[in-house]
């Protein structure tokens, strides 16, 4: 966080924690039995108070974000408002749960009922596809959230951003939800940028969907505590696995292509793991302090199995070929679980040790789930400080959460760079300890 925070201190007009608005709010909102947020209500991004006092001393003021949440004045007209709703991106747990929010709340609190889901994301905005966008309302959304996926589909990738702000002026839209992550959020920023630039009056807000957790300043998002409790099983099955056999090894690979939150919080929550490999930390696989190694110690510890846990981007260094990216511009990763399942059968082959590999990878089945408990909760919550700020003419921001508060982000903020794993932090720390990984690695 000290590092985000002093990369936007250095650049403070680059990186203003102010969020955009499409114009004055002048209509008195029609929401009942609720408590308004003022204007100039703000949360503080950190608790640390080295950190607010550096922040202060370079630009005169502490880092905060805009409280989200109803105002008593708005900018668009309930009456003549029309609504699009877009997903974009990999799936994720929550996504019905999010629209089906975001159609209740624009029904309920403001009367709305020209409500539109894009269809397979951005590519529904580009006339050339000929997606037709459905009709949504409170009946249609009703039951959605009980299903995985996005009943609107989705797809990667951008369109030509002149061709979707046509499209949007063509079909009356003044409100567009864009859920989706890092590069679907990019997109969105630049959606919201040329319609500033043509002097429209249409209002783009994002809710932050990132299995991975892998946004700065929104807090956990959606679907990544549904994706930590679906790994258990699989861990749990990889030990039995393991167990199940004299030096029988369990290999999870889970999501996490930059960043290793869902590996880590996964292990915590299933303490029989004894590796968990992730993008920020760089082990070695071969010598006396690699995984094969380290392997071969447990065994000859008196251990007579072992379980592996590893993200999707770690260890990508050892695979050979050419990067390629998917139509976001993402870099796909190459797949190191299986990698890793022929390097270790390969060297225990070679040193005489009797043993057996059993590979999981779950990660579709994952991301494809309903979301559940508090996940669930979150969603909505988010739904619903997501139509309040886009009725109120804020624009080109996304919903964050601080705590028991939500928060209103500049994208560009938020999309920065990737959230990553702090190795010195107590959420790492636990992990070594838990899996007691340093010591049979012999660091």
């Amino acid at each position: 966080m000290k590092t985000i925070l002093d990369k936007i201190a250095a650049d403070g007009v680059k990186y203003n924690c102010s969020v955009k608005t499409v114009g004055e709010a002048k209509i008195a909102s029609p929401v009942r039995r609720h408590d308004f947020i003022c204007d100039g209500q703000r949360v503080l991004l950190t608790g640390d108070r080295e950190v607010l006092e550096a922040w202060k001393g370079r630009l005169g003021h502490f880092p905060s974000f805009e409280r989200a949440g109803a105002h008593e004045r708005i900018f668009h007209d309930p009456a003549w408002t029309r609504v699009g709703i877009v997903t974009a991106g990999g799936l994720c747990p929550g996504l019905n749960n999010v629209i089906k929010g975001l159609v209740e709340i624009l029904s309920a609190d403001y009367g709305i009922r020209s409500i539109f889901g894009i269809r397979y994301g951005y590519a529904g905005l580009n006339p050339e596809y000929g997606y037709a966008p459905i009709q949504l309302d409170v009946d249609s959304v009703d039951t959605i959230h009980e299903r995985g996926g996005t009943i609107l589909g989705s797809s990667r990738g951008q369109q030509p951003t002149g061709v979707i702000v046509d499209t949007l002026v063509r079909m009356n839209i003044n409100i567009l939800f864009c859920i989706g992550g890092d590069g679907s959020l990019r997109c969105a920023h630049e959606i919201a940028e040329e319609i500033l630039r043509r002097g429209l009056g249409i209002s783009v807000v994002g809710i932050p969907k990132t299995i991975d957790n892998d946004l700065h300043f929104v807090g956990r998002s959606f679907g990544f505590e549904t994706a930590v409790a679906e790994a258990a099983p699989v861990i749990r099955s990889a030990h039995m696995e393991a167990k199940g056999a004299h030096n029988g090894i369990g290999l999870v690979k889970l999501m996490g292509r930059d960043s290793g939150f869902i590996a880590a919080y996964a292990v915590m929550a299933n303490p029989v793991v004894n590796f968990c490999l992730v993008p920020e930390t760089d082990f070695e696989i071969e010598g006396p302090n690699g995984l094969l190694a380290a392997l071969g110690r447990r065994f000859a510890s008196g251990k007579d199995h072992a379980v592996i846990v590893v993200a999707e981007g770690a260890g990508q260094k050892f695979l050979e070929g050419a990067d390629e990216k998917d139509a976001s511009g993402n870099v796909l990763k190459k797949d190191i679980g299986r990698y890793l399942r022929h390097r270790i059968s390969e060297y225990l082959k070679g040193e005489g040790i009797d043993h057996a590999v059993k590979y999981f990878d779950p990660s579709y089945a994952i991301r494809s789930v309903p979301a559940r408990g508090t996940d669930a909760i979150r969603c909505y919550m988010l739904a619903r400080n997501a139509v309040h700020a886009a009725m109120a003419g804020r624009t080109d921001c996304v919903v964050g959460e601080a705590g028991e508060l939500y928060t209103l982000v500049p994208i560009a903020l938020a999309t920065i760079e990737r959230q990553k794993l702090n190795l010195s932090g107590d959420l790492w720390r636990c992990v070594v300890d838990a899996t007691g990984q340093e010591r049979l690695f012999g660091v």
